[in-house]
């Protein structure tokens, strides 16, 4: 008996994916948890497996493709069954099912085939990053009822930035269609002429040129990334940390961390620094709610941790910082680093971050301005550390300072509130043998 595997429900309100490629062929054999498929979604790249050992009879779509939730991906034979492998179906054959007969059963068939489900375990780019969709609760009203709208009219109503919350119904129910999304988003009130983007010209006429496709997680980065910069009044304040005496442990103990397979950076030091901060300054460890009108404050401390890999960007998140100690959180780096670049951490391992640390020092760096990433209030910008004379113990010396740059939500707290914050990761960082001793 064939089964049907479809591509699950992968979370976060994500109801389609591209395929980037097909991992396996008409008559191979595969065991349950083989990879098939690798797909991207608005949060990031995916190997996906199948929870059901055969030999692949059919295939049903190609590099490219874009594939809703629940579409047919392949069809297995199961072990132990006597059909050989059949060439590929196409899609009209995977979704049209067979005409019953008189006493009711399929004709041509015995039964039906059944259906089987893939899940997905790796991801390499997202996200998500740790990047929100751009309406994490777009399936639901104020109350929790979910919104009469089918999949592709909300898709669409992210796509062109509505809230298909606010968009009224004028189908059986209140159902939303997408001529409803269109006339909502004609009454808005129009966009000033300095945020519509003018027409490129033609390039070519001066030079060669090369078109290259933003991925699925690029063009999400981008709209998210917009959103953000656009509705958050940014407020961006610097300032350095000596890290000498931080240096200093890292070159003691950087042999013991190797040991337990850690690569032992400044990094690791200031995620304690920060989660300490974030314990004594809890505006900042935050969300806010607009349409509730409150501020969401949370007992918990993730620190999202910027990644680079040729995919793009991704943020895994380190849980509960501020129970683990350095080297730990240096092994638990090491680990996520190598992981993203593999292509191989979970979607699970890149949610629920509380506050975000962007380390561009590896890269030269010095100040900059990170974007916050909603929903949370404040993003760490980590320069490059540079040593240079400055006054320590009423006496010139050189001293290795670190530049920081801490972006933050005005709406949420105020300057001071950012200020107090900034200075508590400096004074931690500027003690951190203290910091050690206080988890």
């Amino acid at each position: 008996m064939s089964v049907d595997l479809r591509l699950p429900d992968l979370g976060e309100g994500i109801e389609s994916a591209d395929v980037l490629s097909v991992l396996v062929s008409v008559g191979q054999a595969v065991d349950a948890g083989d990879s098939v498929i690798e797909i991207e979604s608005e949060k990031a790249t995916l190997e996906v497996p199948t929870d059901a050992a055969g030999t692949v009879t059919g295939i049903h779509v190609k590099s490219g493709d874009t594939i809703a939730v629940g579409q047919p991906v392949l069809t297995l034979e199961p072990d132990g069954a006597e059909s050989p492998a059949a060439p590929a179906a196409s899609e009209a054959q995977v979704d049209e099912a067979p005409g019953p007969t008189a006493d009711g059963a399929p004709d041509g068939a015995e039964a039906a085939p059944q259906r089987a489900t893939l899940e997905p375990t790796t991801a390499s780019a997202g996200p998500e990053v740790h990047v929100a969709p751009p309406f994490a609760d777009a399936d639901a009203d104020a109350d929790g009822r979910p919104v009469a709208a089918a999949p592709s009219v909300r898709t669409f109503a992210r796509e062109i930035g509505v809230d298909v919350r606010q968009v009224e119904g004028s189908g059986p129910g209140g159902r939303i269609s997408m001529d409803d999304v269109k006339a909502h988003a004609r009454r808005r009130p129009s966009a000033p002429a300095s945020d519509v983007a003018p027409p490129l010209p033609d390039f070519a006429q001066w030079g060669p040129i090369e078109r290259v496709r933003l991925s699925r997680l690029r063009r999400t980065l981008a709209d998210n990334l917009s959103r953000s910069w656009t509705t958050i009044p940014h407020v961006t304040l610097f300032q350095e940390a000596d890290v000498t005496d931080v240096e200093a442990l890292r070159a003691e103990y950087k042999e013991r961390a190797k040991a337990r397979g850690a690569k032992l950076t400044i990094t690791a030091f200031i995620l304690p620094a920060v989660a300490a901060s974030l314990k004594a300054h809890p505006e900042l460890n935050a969300s806010l709610d607009l349409a509730a009108g409150e501020i969401v404050r949370k007992g918990y401390y993730h620190l999202g941790v910027a990644a680079d890999t040729e995919r793009g960007l991704l943020v895994p998140v380190v849980r509960d910082v501020g129970t683990k100690g350095v080297i730990e959180i240096a092994a638990e780096l090491t680990d996520i680093a190598e992981r993203a670049r593999a292509g191989k951490l979970t979607l699970d391992e890149m949610q629920g971050a509380t506050f975000t640390i962007s380390n561009l020092g590896g890269l030269g760096t010095g100040f900059f301005t990170p974007i916050v990433n909603p929903p949370e209030v404040g993003i760490l910008g980590v320069g490059r550390a540079v040593p240079r004379s400055t006054l320590h113990d009423d006496a010139m010396q050189t001293r290795l300072m670190l530049p920081l740059s801490l972006s933050f939500d005005h709406r949420a707290l105020d300057g001071a509130d950012g200020a107090r914050f900034l200075s508590s990761i400096v004074d931690a960082l500027q003690r951190p043998t203290m910091l050690a001793m206080e988890p």
